[in-house]
């Protein structure tokens, strides 16, 4: 089976952590036909191979990016006109999606790009509140009830394969602290490399967009 193929399987076998709080809303794309549908092209266009590749951890999916395509940090709109794979979503530009896609055009495009790298979550499903989307660490007692569910993931995504010498954190604060911590116990990576979320850089430092650019493609080697 290609890494494509191993990718798919596993977006099909997610389930959610146990005990999560009932008015918590859980955000998973791959129950979606069309969503899992989108998902399978874009991996098949560029991951159908074995190739070993470098882990790029988000915190959790968005309603207007990876939760409505499967695939992490690509909105509609990116996945049609960038990556060339058609759909029937509203093309709403999501922030980090926009961001990301600068990025990788910067990087040579994403034929390049995704050969080296694959872009993943600390956890794979995305969560809604009150209809706005909800980190995985704001949900009380999230260390007890993600760090079985986040290590499972993990294993699995290394069998892909993906490189265990490095992975990159996106996001500096409580994703980079929560990461670290399974990773001290567990031992997946010999290092974490954190890079700043996109959405911060856009809602926060936009003028200055071009320069976390330049340290994402200096810390990727690009």
């Amino acid at each position: 089976m290609t890494t494509a193929g191993k990718i798919i399987q596993f977006y099909q076998t997610l389930t959610p952590p146990q005990k999560l709080p009932e008015h918590v809303e859980i955000l998973n794309p791959y129950k979606d036909v069309k969503a899992l549908e989108l998902a399978t092209q874009f991996y098949q266009k560029y991951y159908n191979d074995s190739s070993e590749r470098i882990i790029l951890f988000g915190i959790n999916p968005g309603r207007f990016g990876g939760g409505i395509t499967g695939v992490p940090f690509t909105d509609p709109k990116q996945l049609v006109e960038v990556c060339g794979i058609e759909n029937d979503f509203e093309k709403r530009a999501e922030l980090s999606s926009t961001f990301i896609y600068e990025m990788i055009a910067s990087c040579g495009g994403p034929e390049v790009f995704y050969r080296k790298y694959y872009f993943s979550a600390v956890s794979p499903l995305g969560f809604i509140l009150d209809n706005k989307n909800l980190n995985y660490y704001d949900i009380e007692g999230y260390k007890t009830l993600f760090t079985k569910h986040v290590v499972s993931c993990i294993r699995t995504q290394l069998k892909f394969p993906c490189s265990g010498e490095i992975a990159y954190c996106i996001g500096q604060g409580q994703n980079l602290q929560f990461l670290k911590e399974v990773n001290d116990k567990y031992g997946f990576f010999k290092k974490i490399m954190p890079l700043p979320h996109p959405r911060w850089v856009m809602q926060y430092r936009l003028k200055r967009k071009d320069e976390f650019i330049i340290e994402y493609k200096q810390k990727l080697g690009f």
